[in-house]
């Protein structure tokens, strides 16, 4: 056969295989039931409309999804659009309920990390359903908890329910971004405070964990560390490349940049991830087990706690971590560079004093010549109080839909819209069941992707989790 023949072949090889693809789909689809094929189109909507901040569009998300909320029987004062600049926009819509209670705020952001296509195995801005997982971009952050409270909301509706408080949703923008103006849960406070006040928020934070495919805790998120990013600089005279100097900027800041990626934050808990370690230390076993037993017995030794701090997701949980993210030097490949810059992004325990770590970043670099600037400002967080109500609610539901997976109260490494409402005096509650391996999610990464099944449990489990948070009238 020849190259034409072999070529013509291969094209027909693989329209078969799309074929086979789609047709598994249309079957897999045509199995739902009507409420999940109405979510499944909802979820599709959304994740194919690119949000990123670079060429996305989070004003077109929030019309569609106010479109839906009116389709599904909202009545139109109650879905507003709101926008904060062109392609930044945010959607609020409430159902309203006796008022015997305080409402409650569905919280979820509809704009997305960026994803090229040149990058990923598949368009990011396609969703694809194959070997049991939903693929593309915000498949699970976060337009699984998106669509899922906007399908849940039609639901409520359909089946006339009459919560005690009225029920919020808020969709926003830029939650990505970590010192946008717009990002949308900031701008809707200091805009439009009245539309989203509430006694207390769900929100994204809290997931559930897989291992070997099986789930072994549920998280409910109540505290988050603060964001802070530094900008490192050296500046100097340069010179000719001849000169052969040792001390140039690039030397220098590579040098401090070496001992600050030898150095460790203290260990330290606070009240949430000593509760953390408590209940995690229920589904460990081995050196894990013992290295929490040494923790949270006050023992700091290096090698005892090896096993956590070997493990990235442990290491996040114990200390203040500080990583360098960007370098940037030089103006010609033949002259020494006259500056040369670094950035360096730290998650900082809650508790801690962002002001200690910018003076301890300043003793580990250990070189008066590197210059450290703070970007930005820092959102402090304080954790939420554990309300009983929300922890029983999540306790019950998840035991109802998982037998005998703990459910642990965290602090995430990374910050969430929660850290806007907390200041506000909103506490917010970080819970999706929704369950992975964050191995293997892609989330911030390449080719995210997130279980069928999981997605489907998680929007039933918030389905039952806002039904009792909201309650029905009293009789």
């Amino acid at each position: 056969m020849g190259r034409i023949g072999r070529n013509i072949a291969c094209g027909i090889f693989a329209a078969i295989a799309m074929t086979g693809i789609a047709a598994a789909q249309e079957a897999k689809q045509a199995s739902l039931s009507p409420r999940l094929q109405a979510f499944r189109d909802i979820y599709k909507e959304l994740v194919e409309i690119n949000t990123t901040d670079s060429v996305g569009d989070t004003v077109r998300a929030a019309e569609a999804m106010a479109a839906r909320l009116r389709a599904g029987g909202f009545p139109a004062d109650d879905v507003k659009v709101l926008s904060s600049g062109p392609r930044k926009g945010n959607m609020v819509a409430r159902l309203r309920g006796t008022g015997a209670k305080k409402p409650i705020l569905l919280i979820a952001h509809l704009d997305v990390v960026e994803a090229r296509r040149e990058d990923w195995a598949f368009d990011p801005f396609v969703l694809q359903e194959v070997d049991g997982f939903f693929r593309g971009r915000g498949t699970a952050d976060d337009k699984a908890m998106a669509a899922s409270f906007v399908a849940n909301l039609i639901e409520y509706v359909k089946e006339g329910f009459k919560p005690d408080r009225d029920i919020i949703l808020a969709l926003t923008a830029d939650e990505e971004l970590s010192d946008s103006p717009h990002d949308g849960a900031r701008w809707l406070l200091e805009n439009h405070r009245a539309l989203i006040e509430a006694e207390l928020a769900i929100n994204e934070g809290g997931g559930g964990t897989l291992r070997d495919g099986k789930p072994v805790r549920n998280s409910l998120q109540l505290a988050e560390k603060i964001y802070q990013t530094y900008r490192l600089e050296v500046t100097d005279p340069g010179g000719h490349s001849a000169s052969g100097r040792r001390d140039s900027a690039i030397y220098r800041l590579s040098e401090g940049l070496v001992r600050l990626s030898r150095f460790d934050f203290p260990v330290r808990l606070n009240a949430v991830t000593r509760g953390y370690f408590e209940r995690v230390l229920t589904t460990e076993q081995g050196q894990v087990a013992e290295a929490i037993r040494a923790l949270l017995a006050g023992n700091q030794h290096e090698g005892a706690l090896e096993p956590l701090t070997s493990r990235p997701p442990y290491n996040a949980q114990i200390r203040t971590t500080c990583v360098t993210t960007l370098l940037e030097a030089g103006h010609a490949e033949n002259a020494l560079p006259q500056t040369a810059r670094a950035t360096v992004n730290c998650r900082v325990l809650p508790d801690q004093s962002v002001d200690e770590v910018a003076a301890t970043l300043a003793r580990v670099l250990n070189d008066q010549k590197i210059k450290v600037t703070p970007v930005g400002k820092p959102v402090l967080s304080p954790p939420s109080p554990l309300n009983p109500d929300v922890m029983a609610a999540v306790e019950s539901i998840s035991g109802e839909m998982w037998p005998g997976v703990p459910v642990i109260p965290t602090m995430s490494g990374g910050y969430t819209d929660s850290r806007w409402l907390r200041n506000a005096g909103i506490p917010s509650y970080g819970v999706s069941g929704l369950f992975s391996d964050p191995g293997k999610s892609g989330v911030h990464g390449l080719n995210e992707q997130v279980g069928v099944k999981e997605l489907y449990d998680s929007k039933e489990f918030l389905y039952r989790l806002v039904k009792r948070l909201a309650g029905p009238a009293a009789k």
